[in-house]
């Protein structure tokens, strides 16, 4: 569709950005995300500098994308050795 500019709030900073169309709502839901577990650190935690609750912020995310990514990896995996496997026994049965 095109670009258009938004402002988004976090961690109480502005930040214009030029996004995608589409990409907007993703881009609002995100930074929402972070300044709801940004909130949730500074309540668990005596940390009150931004930057350390960002940071933290950053490191929960990131972990949890690294989780994500090995959990996709290893279905690729078990789906792979499955066709293999499958294909073994089709091979096997036509033989007889």
């Amino acid at each position: 569709m095109g670009d258009i500019s938004i402002k988004i709030n976090i961690a109480d900073r502005v930040y214009p950005l030029r996004v995608e169309t589409e990409e907007e709502e993703v881009i609002r839901h995100a930074a929402k995300l972070i300044n709801e577990k940004i909130k949730e650190l500074q309540d668990n935690y005596a940390v009150r500098d931004k930057q350390d609750l960002l940071s933290m912020c950053v490191l929960q995310y990131a972990t949890g994308m690294i989780k994500a990514e090995r959990s996709a990896q290893n279905q690729d995996i078990g789906l792979e050795q499955t066709v293999h496997e499958l294909d073994n026994l089709l091979t096997d049965f036509f033989k007889k």
